[in-house]
């Protein structure tokens, strides 16, 4: 919400709008100097105090001027985390969660600042500035910037309880208005039991963007500041009332199996278990839910959960249970080919690189959340990778990657060679190939942080198809909570995702390596 102005702060917008309109918002903007008020007749909408300034230049610089900005501000001593921040209000305020290419690219923020910490000395803002220069790119070419999704919202002022029953309904009738009101005022009241009420909406439907986004935002938390909570997290709300106009019967399918599993199990109301799981256990459910039918897999889960196990060590093989989808996954048929996308890739949004962010958001939702979504979230990871799967047939009679060929083709056995020959397969876009030198690597018992390195390159110079940092993160979070005899399979569809979108550099970086002479 806006906060009150004092007369002087008043007096100065006023000065500051003259000289706006005399030396143009970009110029405006990176001096700090932002009218409250951006046109005649236009109500003032969100304004974020001292992050104003850098959230109006994210949004009204032209995306050819934004990485020099961007350097002029990283040479007035603002920190990468700080230009981060404002691209996300940026984009919150811009899209809502609301537009495709959009809430991707807030999704991809957090990881990028991740990525940044990883990079080579002077090259720390590569990831960074891709971002935000795809940020700046859709908010410039879909003309958000003039038209801003977010507004101000009042919190109601009844005593009655809201509760998570209430919002979900407000969701479901498609209304935005009182959605967003009882929204902003559970965030005024309690931001935790806010996100619990939340993620009850985001059950509704088991899909990847209406699961991720909710976590990224969340996670955004730790930088942009627990004061923009309602901006950032109203972008999942908006995102769940724009579905309800394609709502269909099958979004009930799996909200009954998830009623059924609650109660068989006598979860509700129960605490989350401790119980450590064996690597053999970790197998055999992984398997259950890869190979079996979505109520098979959901039930697998809630039957743990209601035995003891770590939901960690749970999480664990939902998440191993996702990674096979990639692994096995013959890559894009002619039909679905498009622009970056060719036959045969995997990279972008396809069905592993999907389950597999599903998987990842869950995985921590369920940590972020408490009582009865602390299982629903489980519950719902298993039923979405075995309904991705799909029938019976294809990725069950697939072999994963790589095959005995590949790993004979293997001729190195130390890591400067193995790290040698993985450049070479992701340079020939050879999927299978770079998987291959990553078991190799794993089977020898070599650290995998030069590995990453690798990776991480290739994930900051190429396009990646709005999913390059995001997966990133998933792989590199996954593989360091699986359990050593499981790990490796993370990176091999990593090398996966890798070898497939090689080839395609990301727009603006070429330029921004020229700026910051790297």
């Amino acid at each position: 919400m806006t906060e009150p102005q004092s007369r002087r702060r008043f007096l100065a917008d006023v000065g500051k709008g003259t000289l706006w309109a005399t030396i143009g918002p970009a110029l405006a903007s990176e001096l700090g100097m932002v009218p409250a008020v951006m046109a005649e007749g236009k109500a003032e909408g969100l304004n974020f105090g001292d992050l104003e300034p850098l959230v109006r230049l994210m949004q009204d610089t032209p995306v050819a001027k934004l990485q020099p900005a961007l350097v002029a501000q990283m040479n007035k001593g603002v920190p990468l985390q700080r230009l981060l921040a404002a691209g996300a209000l940026a984009n919150a305020r811009s899209f809502g969660g609301e537009d495709y290419i959009g809430f991707h690219t807030m999704m991809a923020l957090q990881p990028a600042l991740k990525m940044a910490a990883s990079m080579p000395e002077k090259e720390e803002a590569l990831p960074v500035f891709k971002v935000l220069y795809r940020n700046t790119a859709q908010m410039q070419a879909t003309g958000a910037c003039e038209h801003e999704a977010l507004q101000p919202v009042a919190p109601l002022t009844e005593a009655q309880e809201i509760t998570a029953d209430r919002l979900r309904d407000a969701v479901r009738h498609k209304d935005k208005a009182e959605a967003e009101r009882l929204f902003a005022t559970l965030v005024g009241k309690d931001k935790e039991a806010a996100f619990d009420a939340l993620i009850y909406c985001v059950q509704d439907n088991v899909e990847v963007h209406r699961t991720v986004l909710p976590y990224r935002a969340w996670d955004m938390l730790g930088i942009v500041g627990q004061q923009h909570a309602q901006t950032l997290l109203r972008q999942s709300l908006r995102y769940c009332l724009k579905a309800e106009s394609h709502r269909h019967a099958s979004w009930d399918e799996h909200g009954r199996v998830l009623a059924k599993a609650l109660d068989e199990h006598k979860l509700l109301g129960k605490e989350a278990g401790t119980r450590g799981a064996d690597d053999a256990f970790v197998e055999k459910l992984s398997q259950t839910i890869f190979g079996g039918t979505p109520e098979q897999a959901a039930e697998a889960v809630a039957a743990a959960l209601a035995e003891g196990f770590d939901p960690g060590e749970i999480g664990e093989a939902i998440s191993l249970a996702a990674n096979q989808l990639l692994l096995r996954d013959r890559g894009r048929r002619p039909e679905w080919e498009s622009a970056g996308k060719p036959v045969g890739s995997v990279h972008g949004d396809s069905i592993g690189v999907h389950a597999s962010d599903s998987i990842h958001a869950w995985r921590n939702l369920a940590q972020a959340t408490q009582g009865r979504n602390r299982f629903a979230c489980l519950i719902l990871a298993a039923w979405q990778v075995a309904r991705d799967r799909g029938p019976a047939g294809d990725f069950l009679a697939w072999e994963p990657v790589p095959s005995k060929y590949q790993l004979r083709n293997v001729k190195a056995k130390e890591a400067e060679g193995l790290l040698e020959e993985l450049d070479e397969a992701i340079r020939g876009n050879l999927q299978a190939q770079a998987g291959a030198v990553v078991q190799r690597y794993g089977e020898l018992g070599l650290h995998a942080d030069e590995m990453f390195k690798v990776f991480l390159k290739y994930g900051v110079s190429e396009d990646g198809a709005l999913h390059a940092e995001k997966y990133f993160q998933t792989v590199w979070d996954e593989f360091h909570r699986t359990r050593p005899a499981f790990r490796w399979r993370h990176l091999i569809g990593l090398a996966r995702v890798t070898a497939s979108e090689y080839g395609r550099p990301a727009p603006g970086q070429a330029e921004a390596r020229d700026l910051l002479g790297v």
